[in-house]
């Protein structure tokens, strides 16, 4: 049994949507305002913001029950910060992970680093349109506020087309920007990305000396103040969750599982297996459910498609990238393909991409004209 999503349950697919009737001036869950900041902080779960809220006591400040989202499924950022950008479930936009196949070519592109190198044509790969084409249909101005490394790359071409990109240095230079753009330029959306909570997580896990440092680095960041009748919305594309070394699940040469296996893609904590050709799917299935029993729920792509893992509707492109079988981890466990040549993603210590609360859950914070 999978876990479930309440039925009253904010999903992050409905913040473009959101956004763009309150700079209409409608009606809706966010108050109309004359410009509009969304503010991501990659990585930031709410579970995780909550209990380390004395590190955080300006994003904290006020923040109910109520005031969370759901991430979609996986809960990875190739995936996640596509739907907060487009409005619509990884099953349509087509990044359904974080390495998925291109069948075409039986390879495995990376969704945040690999488009220049593997070629992909970033408006054909994800053809959704994004939140600020439509706030250009709309009539209205789109600005992108971030770092400078990602300015002219493939994902970001996939995802943020429409905005004028404008990069800043440290997280409190980013909000200083967007805030000062969204009162010079009446009428405009403005899109504020953070990923320094997300880094430190990677790398040093959550709650860490550098985790926090972060933390209360955006947290001091986010205390100034938005410029009158702008509405500022903060939140994350996903959470996560600490994965000690102990926990790691290897698949070694001679493990059963690889016997029919082409390609391992995904993330450690939400698996895209592919096999051969001459494979049969249902014994392999039977094998990975076997081996995996206690550490992951394990799924044919046909049953992920149709329980609506990756949204009520899946395009035959987005359909064509899922894993044969996905291997979806429980707890804070992770797989790892030990005859991989590269080793580096064990020493990843906070990892996201499965179905636990820490990772689907993410802040829904209003602030400024949205606040109240």
């Amino acid at each position: 049994m999978l876990p479930s999503t309440p039925a009253s349950a904010r999903s992050l697919t409905g913040v473009a949507g959101e956004l763009i009737t309150a700079l209409k001036g409608g009606e809706g869950p966010l108050k109309p305002a004359r410009s509009v900041v969304l503010v991501v902080i990659d990585g930031l779960g709410a579970i995780q913001l909550r209990a380390h809220a004395g590190h955080a006591r300006h994003l904290t400040a006020g923040l109910g029950k109520k005031d969370v989202a759901y991430s979609v499924f996986p809960t990875t950022t190739a995936a996640a910060l596509t739907s907060v950008l487009t409005g619509v479930d990884p099953g349509t936009h087509g990044l359904v992970g974080y390495n998925v196949l291109d069948r075409s070519r039986d390879v495995l592109v990376n969704q945040l680093s690999g488009w220049e190198s593997h070629g992909l044509d970033p408006a054909a790969w994800q053809p959704s349109p994004t939140i600020f084409e439509q706030a250009v249909d709309a009539g209205f101005s789109s600005y992108a506020v971030g770092v400078a490394a990602y300015a002219t790359s493939g994902f970001t071409r996939a995802t943020l087309r429409g905005a004028r990109f404008v990069a800043a240095s440290s997280p409190a230079e980013r909000v200083a920007l967007a805030y000062q753009i969204a009162a010079d330029v009446p009428g405009s959306l403005i899109y504020c990305y953070l990923p320094e909570v997300d880094k430190a997580g990677h790398k040093h896990g959550v709650g860490s000396a550098q985790w926090i440092h972060a933390l209360e680095d955006i947290d001091g960041a986010l205390a100034l103040i938005p410029p009158k009748q702008v509405g500022v919305l903060i939140t994350a594309d996903h959470g996560m969750i600490d994965v000690p070394a102990h926990r790691h699940v290897v698949l070694n040469e001679g493990d059963p599982r690889l016997g029919s296996v082409r390609h391992i893609g995904g993330e450690p904590r939400m698996l895209h297996v592919y096999l051969e050709a001459s494979a049969d799917p249902n014994a392999e299935l039977d094998i990975w459910r076997r081996e995996s029993d206690g550490d992951a729920d394990v799924l044919s792509r046909s049953e992920a498609v149709t329980s609506g893992l990756f949204g009520a509707e899946t395009t035959a492109d987005a359909d064509s990238r899922i894993g044969d079988i996905l291997v979806i981890a429980r707890g804070n466990k992770a797989f790892y393909d030990g005859t991989s040549p590269d080793q580096r993603a064990r020493g990843m210590i906070g990892q996201h991409g499965a179905l636990t609360p820490e990772e689907r859950q993410v802040p829904y914070i209003r602030r400024g004209e949205f606040a109240g």
